[in-house]
């Protein structure tokens, strides 16, 4: 059996509630600021999260909700402005501290650090959007902390493709049953099972009802110790909120 090495965080919505409290704020501030009478309400957000990537996002509501949006342009180069816009006014709203770490976050970073387990992330979103969210709620010294950041285009297909977890792990130079995986969404749980990287899902509002048949446990957060978390399916845990050694146990479990 091979021990546990790393443990690789997804990030919106994992780490921090981004989506709803940022992302979805972000491209309607980029909207407006760009003339047009979009407005991407938490319903419709909801829906739209299905497409994983902010640039696929713009395109699918495009092509699906709003035919006519009058630019007589090229629709690449809009879609290509609105989303550097968007992440502007995204790291807006972290120097602003307007979001912060989902319960347990960073104490089980603390955790995993001094367990001798090194950190990574694989993510859909700009590796820019994922450096401001590191800085802003744990630090500039906490970039350091991650062996690999995967993230935003440098790999062709997102997930639920298991490409980002791929290259992840061979930033790492580690094998898929030396990693754990933390995700929040069925598209992030098909990518690193996909990529054989058993997962641990911390739901969260949008993702709640999705299918995670394939995770070796579901929780509603990380959990404090004064703020329990609940195992909703899969494996239980040892503890009543996930620790390095619960993360350590459920890898072993997997394997």
């Amino acid at each position: 059996m091979k021990h546990l090495k790393a443990v690789i965080f997804d990030v919106d919505g994992t780490l921090a509630e981004t989506e709803r409290d940022g992302h979805r704020i972000a491209f309607n501030r980029a909207f407006a600021e760009a003339g047009l009478d979009w407005h991407w309400d938490d319903q419709l957000y909801g829906k739209l999260l299905a497409v994983t990537g902010g640039k696929e996002r713009i395109q699918y509501y495009l092509e699906n909700f709003h035919l006519q949006c009058g630019f007589a342009g090229d629709y690449g180069e809009m879609i290509a402005k609105l989303h550097a816009d968007k992440t502007r006014h995204y790291v807006e709203l972290l120097e602003n501290q307007v979001i912060q770490l989902r319960p347990g976050v960073k104490r089980l970073i603390a955790e995993l650090r001094s367990a001798g387990i090194r950190l990574a992330i694989a993510t859909t979103t700009t590796p820019e959007n994922v450096m401001a969210l590191i800085k802003t709620t744990l630090g500039e010294e906490a970039l350091a902390w991650f062996d690999a950041i995967a993230a935003g285009d440098v790999v062709p297909t997102k997930k639920p493709a298991p490409d980002i977890y791929n290259y992840c792990l061979d930033q790492l130079q580690l094998t898929a049953d030396e990693c754990l995986a933390i995700e929040d969404s069925a598209n992030g749980l098909l990518s690193a099972h996909s990529a054989g990287v058993n997962t641990l899902v911390t739901v969260n509002a949008y993702t709640a009802d999705e299918d995670f048949l394939q995770a070796i446990c579901v929780v509603d957060q990380l959990g404090e110790p004064d703020s329990p978390c609940k195992v909703i399916a899969g494996s239980p845990i040892n503890s009543s909120y996930i620790t390095a050694q619960s993360i350590q146990d459920l890898h072993a479990q997997a394997i």
